[in-house]
C-alpha cells in the first residue's frame, strides 16, 4: 500500500505546487521582456490563498451545475496530472488509461465549465462558453493527431510506454514527423491555456475574453479552484510537450535517488519551454477572434502531416 500511495501523493504535491509557480514564472519573464519589474513568481499561490479565505457571491439564478463545476474541473485536471509522466517513467494512475483518458478528462472539465458559463444567464458567460467550444472543436483533433504520431512509434497509447520507447537509442526528435507534431501541440498549448495570440489571460475585456468570461461569475474559493485548475491544465500540457518529445532524464522508479536528478532536469526543460511561451506572447499581438480558427487549422494540418508521414516514410 505504501508503494502504491507514495507515487500518487508525491506527483500530486508536485503538480499542485509547480503549476502555479510556472504561471508566475511566465508572468515574471514577460514583465522582464517588457522592461517591467513584475510580481513574484509565487504571486499566483498568494492570490489563490487569499481567494480561499474570502466569501462567495453566487447568483440567485445559479443551479447545482454552477456549484459543482469548480470541483469537477479541479479534480479532472488533477487526475490528468497523475496520468502523465512527470519525473518517472511509471505513471501513478496508468491503470486508468493512456492518452485517450487525458484528452477525455480535459474535455469533461471543459464541458462543465461551458455549462457553468451558461448557467447564470450572463451574456458574457454564454459568449465565453460559445467561443471555448468553438476553439476546442478544432484544437482537440489536432492534439489527438499530434500525440498519436508518437503513439504509433511506441506502438501504444499508454504514456509510460511512449516515454519508455522514447528513451531508446533509436528515438530521434529531428525526425520530421516528431517536429511537425511538436509544433502542432505547441499551438494547441497556446489555445487550450488561453494565451496570446489566441486569448489574453491578463485582461477582462469582454470583447476578447474567452476563459475569463466563463469564470466571471465565480468568486472566493470557487474562483481559487478554477484558477488553480487552469494553471494545472497549462502545466500538464507543457509536461506532455516536454516528456513525450524529449523523454530523456526520466527516472526508472520512484526511489529518491532516481527522482531527484529527474526533477532537476525536468525543471530545466520546463523553464526553457516557459521561456518560449513568454517569448511568443511578448512578440505577438492577439489575433482577432475570427482569425483564431485559421491558426488552429494550421495546427491540425501540421498534426495530420506528422501522422501521415509515419505511414509514408
Amino acid at each position: 500500500m505504501k508503494t502504491f500511495l507514495f507515487p500518487i501523493i508525491l506527483q500530486a504535491v508536485l503538480v499542485l505546487l509547480l503549476a502555479p509557480l510556472v504561471s508566475g514564472f511566465i508572468k515574471k519573464l514577460k514583465a522582464h521582456l517588457q522592461m517591467r519589474r513584475g510580481a513574484s513568481i509565487c504571486q499566483p499561490l498568494f492570490d489563490m490563498t487569499k481567494l480561499l479565505r474570502k466569501d462567495m457571491v453566487i447568483s440567485e439564478h445559479a443551479s447545482w451545475i454552477f456549484r459543482i463545476t469548480p470541483y469537477v474541473v479541479f479534480l479532472t485536471t488533477l487526475s490528468v496530472g497523475l496520468l502523465v509522466p512527470l519525473v518517472s517513467i511509471h505513471v501513478p494512475l496508468s491503470f486508468m488509461g493512456g492518452v485517450l483518458a487525458v484528452i477525455y478528462l480535459l474535455a469533461l472539465g471543459r464541458f462543465f465549465m461551458a455549462l457553468a458559463g451558461l448557467d447564470t444567464g450572463s451574456a458574457f458567460g454564454g459568449m465565453g462558453s460559445s467561443r471555448e467550444m468553438t476553439i476546442s472543436a478544432i484544437a482537440e483533433p489536432a492534439m489527438m493527431l499530434a500525440i498519436f504520431t508518437v503513439a504509433i512509434t511506441a506502438g501504444s497509447t499508454n504514456l509510460s510506454q511512449m516515454v519508455l520507447v522514447g528513451q531508446e537509442s533509436g528515438w530521434k526528435f529531428p525526425d520530421p514527423s516528431h517536429t511537425l507534431a511538436f509544433a502542432a501541440l505547441f499551438i494547441v498549448l497556446l489555445a487550450e491555456t488561453g494565451r496570446i495570440p489566441v486569448d489574453n489571460p491578463a485582461t477582462h475585456l469582454e470583447l476578447t475574453m474567452i476563459h475569463e468570461a466563463m469564470v466571471l461569475e465565480y468568486s472566493g474559493p470557487y474562483l481559487a479552484l478554477m484558477e488553480w485548475a487552469a494553471s494545472i491544465k497549462q502545466f500538464v500540457l507543457m509536461t506532455l510537450l516536454i516528456n513525450v518529445f524529449f523523454p530523456f532524464g526520466l527516472g526508472t522508479d520512484w526511489e529518491i535517488s532516481s527522482i531527484a536528478p529527474s526533477l532537476m532536469l525536468f525543471t530545466v526543460k520546463l523553464l526553457v519551454l516557459s521561456g518560449l511561451v513568454a517569448l511568443v506572447e511578448t512578440t505577438n499581438a492577439k489575433l482577432r477572434l475570427f482569425r483564431v480558427p485559421d491558426l488552429l487549422a494550421i495546427a491540425f494540418v501540421l498534426a495530420a502531416l506528422a501522422l501521415a508521414s509515419k505511414f509514408l516514410f
